[in-house]
């Protein structure tokens, strides 16, 4: 069979990426600088992303809302160290129907000081707290170094925005959203071991008073922040008059908080789990976990095809049919390696006489003949053997390149070609702003044994420093 031709990885990382990217029919680059035309191969793929993550939202007890993509320049305004901290990526409209605004408006950066205003006048008691609030839209940040799906000028996300009557409430809230709704999906789902740690001061969402995240290790050493979940203090609440009256009978104000993913995480699967041949899909995410291909035309070929696709999805398989024999097999075969299919099953009129198919396995390679009455066994024990050795290779390649250090110098030459783990108190702040002149940055703080610090100054906080995308 003939192989795809892409930009080996060892060669050129990036333009291995852009290759991938174009040739399993994922995106384009659209008219827009800095903005995407998401294909639908790769949307599909988005849409798996948003039906794992919105069952997990909603059983953690948020309810979807939708808000308007234009925000008066005034709202933004209100919280200062929000503006301050998003004014170089804002797009605002001055113009509209022909006249100059009276007031300019911003398409949305994010949605805090929209939903503030909402929630100032949708919370009156006690009684209405917590609440919950998710919304799946596109937001829009000016991006100056555009790549597609990791920094686009336009991109898609869900954000959830919460309040609550205390700070503990809205931070124990944020912590569940950082681990049963993100690294719950990301590590069963994405197959994709993450790092959940706190941001520091310097690193923290604009207008915080805490940030968790989530930090992957990409296939090239470097790291990218798959989700973050902000805890926001009573900023938002003050400057919106997000009050309540408490059972005592006194007006308090809320306390609130924040939490997104956005179609980043396509950009992150793609680098954690593709190799030379194209996208290897996790098997919990793929669209199509199995694709049957009728190899050649033959008596009894095409209804055997079809049956076995009628078996896979009795059984729960998510599995399609490529009949398409006047395009050579070859060619379907590398498109679909391409595209990451976890399995395909090849059908032929040999197959068909000996009562069997051939399987072939992306994610760990190589072809099994398998009796036609067997196949969804073995597909099903295939696609979660498959899920579990994708996650074990990412997990054991994080820790390979992961390095314990002590100094400042050991740790930017071990962020060279992965992640450094030095301790906080040797790092400091001092410190940080060393390593960025190298461009290399504290991804998160952590604990020794893995859980998240209470605070920066915590005794025996660990840095976890890294380039970044």
């Amino acid at each position: 069979m003939a192989k795809s031709v892409l930009t080996p990885q060892s060669d050129d990382f990036p333009r291995w990426y852009q290759d991938v990217i174009a040739k399993a029919e994922m995106a384009d680059n659209a008219p827009v600088r800095g903005t995407m035309v998401i294909r639908p191969y790769g949307y599909s793929i988005w849409e798996r992303m948003q039906r794992e993550m919105d069952d997990r939202i909603k059983a953690a007890g948020a309810k979807n809302a939708y808000f308007p993509l234009f925000i008066p320049e005034s709202y933004l305004t209100r919280e200062a160290e929000h503006v301050e901290g998003f004014s170089p990526e804002l797009a605002v409209v001055t113009h509209a129907g022909g006249k100059q605004l009276e007031e300019p408006v911003v398409v949305r950066p994010t949605s805090e000081t929209v939903i503030g205003e909402f929630m100032a006048k949708w919370i009156n008691s006690y009684r209405d707290l917590p609440l919950l609030l998710n919304q799946w839209a596109n937001v829009v940040r000016w991006e100056l170094r555009p790549r597609v799906f990791l920094r686009t000028s336009e991109f898609l996300w869900q954000e959830g925005h919460t309040a609550h009557a205390t700070r503990e409430d809205a931070a124990a809230y944020a912590a569940r959203i950082h681990r049963e709704v993100y690294e719950d999906f990301m590590v069963k789902v994405l197959a994709m071991p993450v790092i959940r740690g706190r941001k520091t001061n310097a690193e923290r969402f604009a207008g915080a008073i805490n940030t968790l995240a989530l930090e992957a290790m990409m296939r090239d050493g470097k790291a990218l922040q798959m989700g973050t979940s902000h805890e926001l203090g009573q900023n938002f609440a003050n400057a919106f008059g997000i009050k309540y009256l408490s059972a005592d009978g006194k007006q308090e104000t809320c306390w609130t908080a924040s939490w997104g993913t956005s179609t980043r995480m396509i950009g992150g699967l793609i680098m954690t789990h593709g190799d030379d041949n194209g996208l290897r899909i996790p098997p919990h995410l793929a669209p199509v976990q199995a694709l049957v291909m009728v190899v050649k035309d033959g008596e009894g070929v095409s209804e055997a095809a079809h049956s076995i696709v009628s078996e896979l999805t009795r059984s729960g398989v998510r599995a399609e049919l490529d009949d398409r024999t006047d395009t050579p097999f070859g060619r379907r075969a590398v498109d679909a390696e391409l595209k990451g299919i976890p399995l395909r099953i090849e059908v032929g009129p040999r197959d068909v006489a000996e009562s069997k198919v051939t399987v072939a396995r992306r994610i760990v390679g190589g072809k099994e003949p398998v009796g036609l009455d067997a196949v969804a066994g073995y597909c099903l024990s295939a696609l979660d053997a498959d899920q579990q050795a994708l996650y074990d290779e990412a997990v054991a390649r994080r820790d390979e390149k992961t390095s314990d250090v002590k100094t400042i110098d050991e740790a930017r030459e071990a962020a060279q070609t992965g992640f450094a783990r030095i301790p906080w108190a040797t790092l400091g702040v001092e410190g940080e702003k060393k390593l960025a002149e190298s461009a290399i940055t504290v991804r998160c703080l952590v604990r020794p044994d893995g859980e998240i610090p209470e605070s920066d100054d915590e005794d025996g906080a660990i840095a976890v420093v890294s380039r970044a995308y």
